[in-house]
């Protein structure tokens, strides 16, 4: 080491010493990445020579250093490595600038940057241009600028990188039993922050990319160890599958284990819509198993509220179950009320049938054969506790005046066939009326056109 390294390596020794001491012992002790310490610099310079540098002594007794033809650099007694084209450092303001060519390196983090600036009181480095992170998990972040805040006590315990001007952030998700990466999360923000390569930070005009859906809104954060992400202001979340379906409300979390999304909340204005049933509520949770949705349900204050093609249902709770997302049963309970369309093949009326009671359970018949795109049949609907029913059945003189049935009881079972009300079954306390429409217009009696008199014959 020439005299002129010794000079900058005394002046920078007295940055935090002591600090250093006591925190290397307690790392030696520990396993993986630790709150490391304060940076004591090394200057190694460049292989062959070619490092040019000019040192001035301050008043204060530290110096200010100027280093071109390439800067080799290192944290006294870590594994911290800075490289640049040039550097410059002063020490009245523990201040280094990296110029061209950056590359930073410690256990959490390496960075590459086209320009880098270091406050060494607050082990805080910007990188500027070009900026290009990777993090110790495999996550990335590429972007214009970044602050990354080193680990250091009694500073910080963890790494922090925060980036701004609208930078791309891919998240290596690792397989909870193998630890080898299963896929990849991308973020896209205004800005994004990275708490110790677990929590991530991101807003304005947020955009995640999963390989199973696209999540959107104003702010998000996502926690890697929980499997736990939040969107917030205007979120949606959208299924990107063979039968995709989308969610929105006020704030939406969504859940994962073992790397796959298995749970959607959306509380409150939740909102979720797929091919067959479309929910409103304070709040609605979605299901999700193999990437397909599998259940529904959706409650709160404003009671909920689900539509289908031809059926509309409101209640204080639903729960809907679809298996293979083909919808099998819906459920809903509290004062619940279910309008349908009548069956059009055999009836015309502009009126619904409607069902009321404490509990309706609609049951579809998911397995039937024919175009799986569109809304399974319904196969049975049954009102617990309460139960009233209006429906239309047809008339065998006219289709455009069908049939009127109304029935009350404790318990309410209809079964359909081919979209028409086949059998109903109504259980205790039992009373109905049916009206069918006649035909009550008057006939006139057909008459028998008389005849021209005869001329009459006479003298003339």
């Amino acid at each position: 080491m020439t005299r002129g390294w010794l000079f900058i390596l005394l002046a920078l020794a007295g940055l935090a010493v002591t600090g250093y001491a006591r925190d290397a012992s307690a790392q030696q002790r520990s396993v993986g990445p630790q709150p490391g310490s304060r940076c004591i610099i090394e200057f190694q310079g460049t292989v062959g020579g070619t490092t040019r540098s000019n040192f001035t002594k301050l008043p204060s007794g530290k110096y200010n250093a100027y280093i071109g033809g390439g800067f080799v650099g290192n944290c006294q007694g870590q594994d911290v490595t800075l490289k640049s084209d040039s550097a410059e450092y002063y020490g009245d303001q523990s201040l280094m600038y990296l110029i061209a060519n950056v590359h930073y390196a410690d256990p959490r983090a390496k960075v590459d940057a086209d320009h880098m600036t270091y406050w060494m009181d607050e082990e805080h480095i910007r990188a500027e241009g070009n900026v290009y992170a990777v993090l110790a998990s495999g996550t990335t972040m590429r972007g214009p600028v970044a602050d990354y805040y080193r680990a250091v006590r009694p500073i910080r315990t963890e790494a922090i990188l925060v980036s701004t001007g609208r930078p791309k952030l891919k998240v290596v998700q690792r397989d909870t039993l193998t630890g080898k990466p299963s896929d990849t999360v991308d973020v896209v923000a205004d800005r994004i922050t990275s708490v110790a390569d677990s929590l991530v930070y991101a807003g304005g005009d947020v955009r995640i990319t999963r390989p199973e859906l696209l999540a959107t809104g104003d702010s998000a954060f996502m926690d890697q160890g929980s499997g736990l992400a939040r969107l917030m202001r205007k979120p949606t979340v959208e299924a990107r599958r063979s039968r995709p379906f989308t969610l929105t409300g006020g704030v939406i979390d969504v859940f994962s284990k073992n790397r796959l999304v298995n749970r959607v909340v959306a509380t409150p204005n939740g909102h979720a819509t797929s091919q067959d049933l479309e929910l409103y509520a304070d709040s609605v949770d979605l299901r999700v198993r193999n990437n397909e949705l599998e259940r529904a349900m959706a409650w709160g204050k404003t009671r909920a509220r689900a539509i289908s093609p031809d059926r509309d249902i409101l209640a204080d709770s639903i729960d809907a179950l679809l298996p293979n997302q083909r919808i099998h049963q819906i459920r809903s309970v509290g004062k619940a009320y279910a309008t349908s369309v009548a069956d059009t093949a055999t009836i015309k009326t502009p009126d619904r049938d409607w069902m009321r009671g404490d509990t309706l359970i609609a049951t579809f018949d998911s397995l039937a054969r024919g175009d799986t795109s569109r809304t399974p049949p319904v196969k049975t609907i049954i009102a617990r506790e309460h139960a009233r029913a209006y429906y239309h059945l047809k008339n065998a003189t006219s289709k455009d005046r069908p049939g009127v049935n109304y029935v009350t009881g404790k318990d309410i079972d209809i079964s359909f066939l081919n979209g028409g009300v086949d059998t109903v079954k109504v259980r205790n306390q039992a009373s109905g009326i049916y009206v069918e429409a006649v035909d009550t217009t008057v006939k006139a009696k057909p008459t028998t056109p008389k005849r021209p008199a005869a001329p009459r014959r006479g003298i003339h």
